[in-house]
């Protein structure tokens, strides 16, 4: 395990000391802040390398704080997990087009967080598909320069935006997507994307890669993500 630095926002103290505990024993360097204002604070004098926020902070709370971060040329890189409890789905939306790379539910398994964490820095590591490039994953042979797709010697026709929208989600494996932020990255000037057009979109590809459809993961409440791992 590296040596991370993580700052862990939240204002109830028990599970800040959780959270310390359980991330510290896994060899990352933990700092703690109750308060949006005081973690603010800490970004500015000390190196962070990931930051977990709860949503309901007093004072700033875990979106404004977000949003400076996010707003900020200094620390727009530093990815967030949020920590929410059940029946914020608007929030997490909010958050995670905010720029938010994850969130964990209230309650949860200290095990969940740290996975979630893990799996936040071995995404910022990965490189990003360049437009031109093949993606090999799970089967799936995804051409972005010729614009197709093959599953072992099948190819398969897909629509110009059913195409964007794989090779987007595939591009990324594991990241969360909301729905506003897919019709960002796939709109083009013939076709007018829509949030409500993203689900038929899936429902199409689904159909069309068979039983690779699962592959592309419905996150309740709030968007699509490409698996990490075919099951």
């Amino acid at each position: 395990m590296g040596k991370e630095t993580i700052l862990v926002v939240d204002d109830e103290e028990d599970l800040l000391e959780l959270v310390r505990f359980h991330l510290s024993r896994e060899g990352y360097e933990v700092f703690c802040a109750e308060t949006g204002e005081d973690a603010w604070r800490q970004i500015k004098t000390h190196h962070v390398d990931l930051l977990v926020i709860d949503l309901m902070l007093p004072g700033i709370d875990g979106l404004e704080l977000t949003r400076k971060l996010k707003n900020d040329s200094q620390t727009r890189q530093i990815p967030v997990v949020m920590l929410s409890a059940k029946g914020e789905e608007v929030d997490i939306v909010t958050g995670l087009e905010l720029g938010a790379d994850d969130y964990v539910t209230k309650p949860f398994s200290p095990r969940v967080l740290i996975a979630r964490v893990r799996a936040v820095f071995r995404r910022r590591a990965a490189p990003v598909a360049p437009d031109d490039e093949i993606i090999h994953i799970h089967g799936l042979h995804i051409d972005r320069g010729r614009r197709s797709l093959s599953i072992g010697d099948q190819t398969v026709d897909l629509t110009y935006t059913e195409f964007q929208v794989l090779a987007f989600l595939a591009g990324r494996p594991g990241w969360v997507f909301t729905r506003s932020q897919i019709v960002d990255a796939v709109r083009g000037d013939d076709y007018p994307v829509t949030d409500r057009s993203v689900d038929v979109q899936i429902v199409g590809l689904r159909k069309k890669l068979g039983d690779k459809g699962n592959l592309i993961e419905t996150v309740r409440g709030v968007g699509y993500r490409f698996t990490e791992r075919a099951g």
